[in-house]
């Protein structure tokens, strides 16, 4: 049995799977925000309440929005500020007596529709979130590709592609940057720019649903942004090649994309075609958390759990 995680900013929420991936049940419950102690025990009353309950160990995989770092092995770059700094993974191991695998939570995306979702059998896949944030992960040969610093995939604090003079020098980033990709193609950004174009303040989702009753200004926001995110995604294809793109977060809701992005990347990538798969996730948002679990792809989770637990 695998138990993966998603450790959010508001709520927490666990899967077990068993070895086909079929969900043998869940459990959520609200993060204790701004208490790392609290967060960590959370996170394993969660899991053990799921085992209680089918009276089975598991292996278990933890996706949080940030990242280990290589050099201190402390937790980075986390929106879920509380968690920076401190040894989570060690943490955690130690609150579950067996070793606990964290990643990304982009990366578990990308890796549970590299798994079983939409993008099952391709490689490499590059999973997309568009959300309230824009992040990516990449997934080989069923792995999560992670990287030196542990950024691979991290296309949105790259700027954006080919930019128009009226888009320079780009709006302001949490980063400290102007003009990076996020700001342009998060759901915030879809928004202002919505804004910028002589629309009201509303958020990405009124924009999308006024642009299908023939809002004008809408309409012309989202081409903006169909344009965009085809420059952003082939600068990745142009770098990683690969053979499907999986779009999650809010914005991957937007049928339009999987008609447009096909339209668009070949008028940026340097080739004579693109054949890169442009998917909607089939796991939506449950695909976090499945490729939490999905950190363990040992044949006999259970039986690694067991040798961690023992050791």
């Amino acid at each position: 049995m695998r138990i993966g995680v998603d450790l959010g900013g508001t709520k927490i929420e666990a899967i077990a799977l068993d070895e086909e991936g079929r969900a043998l049940g869940r459990q959520r419950v609200a993060t204790p925000r701004d208490d790392y102690s609290a967060t960590v025990a959370a996170v394993a009353e969660i899991v053990s309440k799921l085992e209680r309950d089918l009276g089975r160990r598991g292996s278990v995989g933890v996706g949080i929005p940030g990242a280990i770092s290589p050099s201190s092995g402390l937790v980075k770059n986390a929106n879920s500020v509380w968690l920076i700094g401190r040894p989570l993974d060690r943490d955690l191991g130690t609150a579950l007596d067996r070793e606990v695998r964290l990643e990304n939570d982009a990366n578990c995306f990308a890796l549970s529709e590299a798994t079983d979702g939409a993008a099952a059998g391709a490689s490499p896949v590059f999973g997309v979130i568009l959300g309230t944030g824009v992040g990516g992960g990449i997934v080989v040969e069923g792995r999560p590709l992670i990287g030196r610093q542990a950024i691979a995939g991290e296309w949105g604090h790259n700027p954006l592609p080919w930019p128009e003079d009226k888009e320079l020098p780009g709006p302001a980033c949490y980063c400290g940057r102007r003009g990076c990709i996020e700001t342009f193609l998060s759901g915030p950004g879809l928004a202002s720019d919505y804004a910028a174009g002589g629309g009201a303040k509303l958020t990405a989702q009124d924009v999308v649903d006024r642009g299908a009753q023939g809002d004008a200004v809408a309409e012309a926001a989202l081409r903006r942004y169909e344009d965009r995110l085809a420059r952003g995604l082939a600068s990745v294809i142009n770098v990683l090649d690969p053979e499907a793109i999986v779009l999650g977060g809010g914005l991957s809701n937007l049928s339009r994309l999987y008609t447009a992005l096909p339209e668009l990347l070949p008028k940026y990538v340097f080739s004579d075609r693109v054949d890169t798969a442009i998917l909607p996730p089939k796991h939506g948002d449950s695909s976090g958390v499945r490729g939490a679990a999905w950190l363990w792809p040992a044949a006999d989770p259970e039986a690694a759990a067991d040798r961690a637990f023992r050791s």
